[in-house]
């Protein structure tokens, strides 16, 4: 493992263990060159899933995506980064439970809202209105109704 501070190729492993619920591995490494510490994540790689966009455009799955979208929605929200990739990681569980190769975009962003719902309801509607492109105000009207109820 290349060290992320030199560049050095030659790292060692200092600590293992599970994380994120034994869906993955947490290593503390050591650069053998400049003795700083890093930590590596080591997941299991999974089928490469293909997301199928409004446009009917393919592309490959982006999990960097789903977490800007969340982090824009969140933005100046009392939400902190463990909660945004707890919530990320359970979007992201629900999608690999499909067992598509293929999936719409609608699908996995109907997922993501369902999950703001449950943590912060601005983070949700500001989510939804770009989601959906609110057109108007009633719209949006629309979404906040459906929030109260």
């Amino acid at each position: 493992m290349k060290c992320p501070f030199c560049g050095h190729e030659n790292t060692r492993v200092i600590d293992s263990r599970p994380a994120e619920e034994n869906n993955s591995i947490r290593r503390r490494r050591v650069c053998d060159e400049c003795d700083k510490r890093f930590t590596t994540y080591e997941k299991v790689e999974t089928i490469p899933l293909i997301i199928i966009k409004k446009d009917n455009n393919r592309e490959a799955y982006d999990r960097a995506k789903i977490e800007a979208g969340v982090l824009r929605a969140c933005h100046k929200r009392p939400i902190s980064a463990g909660q945004i990739e707890r919530l990320v990681d359970e979007v992201e569980t629900e999608i690999f439970k499909l067992e598509d190769k293929e999936i719409a975009s609608e699908v996995i962003g109907e997922f993501v809202m369902e999950k703001l719902k449950n943590l912060d309801a601005v983070a949700y509607v500001r989510f939804a209105s770009v989601y959906r492109e609110f057109k108007d105000i009633n719209t949006f009207m629309d979404e906040l109704k459906k929030i109260f109820k």
